[in-house]
């Protein structure tokens, strides 16, 4: 099966490019406007794509709330663009998405997968509208929504955390937004293991445990070794965003585990083994 990858030189489409064996073609914007049915239609024509990997997104949700129009263009109608594509012929859609399409009610167990969508901002907004651009195509598809991404690839939270807890004497991280950290290594196996026998629906897929944006700094200053640094836990509104967070967004993963015969590592395991691969 030849398989092509959207946004492939961010973090998710790194991992993939590092474990993927078989016929995979990797593109970005410089190689494919995703917002370009036409563009999609003769690159799959000419490659003989039969499944599309979707890791392209707008995924700066403070910058979203000052660019709905782009983060629509990217979010939903590039994704309805690439369903499109493969519908016409037959092939398979995996798309990424996110905790973000919850928010917006109080939820205190973990979000399922036949939950109603209550974003409360901009991106998450188009990324559910992503979401149900899919299901009107009629498009073979799986969505898998994923959260708290990081890896030893781009920018995310954990290098980010490595260079502030090294520079810093004290830091104060929020600690009343609880999630589950996800390593893109882990996604990206989790979406090889989905392309050897896709069922078709929408998946959760983070590692295993739940933890604040607190817990999961003090974690990374731990493994890094960086114990000078004193962190202390604030609540959000010390941190205004023009978007209101998710305060509790732990993806419930027990269809992704049944379906597929995953088994999710800790958060804890695979964010020592990143670090410890950041740090050699």
């Amino acid at each position: 099966m030849k398989i092509l990858v959207t946004g492939a030189n961010g973090q998710l489409g790194c991992s993939l490019r590092e474990r993927a064996q078989g016929d995979f073609i990797y593109t970005d914007v410089e190689e494919l406007d995703i917002t370009d049915l036409a563009a999609i239609r003769a690159l799959v024509a000419q490659e003989g794509v039969e499944a599309i990997v979707n890791c392209a997104a707008y995924t700066n949700v403070d910058a979203a709330e000052d660019n709905p129009e782009l983060a629509e263009r990217l979010n939903a109608k590039a994704v309805e663009n690439l369903a499109l594509a493969m519908k016409e012929v037959g092939g398979l859609l995996i798309h990424i998405s996110t905790d973000y399409v919850f928010g917006g009610d109080p939820y205190n167990t973990p979000c399922r997968e036949d939950q109603k969508g209550t974003p409360t901002g901009v991106y998450g907004l188009t990324k559910l509208r992503g979401e149900e651009a899919i299901l009107r195509s009629g498009v073979r598809y799986v969505i898998l929504r994923t959260a708290w991404l990081y890896s030893e690839y781009g920018k995310n939270f954990v290098k980010t955390m490595l260079r502030l807890t090294a520079e810093k004497p004290s830091l104060k991280v929020v600690f009343d937004q609880v999630g589950t950290p996800t390593y893109a290594g882990d996604l990206a196996a989790a979406i090889l293991r989905v392309l050897e026998s896709p069922v078709e629906g929408i998946y959760h897929y983070s590692n295993e445990g739940v933890c604040s944006w607190y817990d999961f700094t003090k974690m990374i200053a731990e493994y890094a070794g960086h114990t000078a640094c004193d962190i202390q836990p604030c609540h959000s509104d010390e941190f205004p965003s023009k978007v209101h967070r998710p305060a509790y967004s732990v993806l419930d993963k027990t269809k992704v585990k049944e379906t597929f015969g995953l088994t999710v590592p800790y958060w804890t395991d695979s964010l020592k083994h990143c670090i410890a691969r950041l740090c050699s």
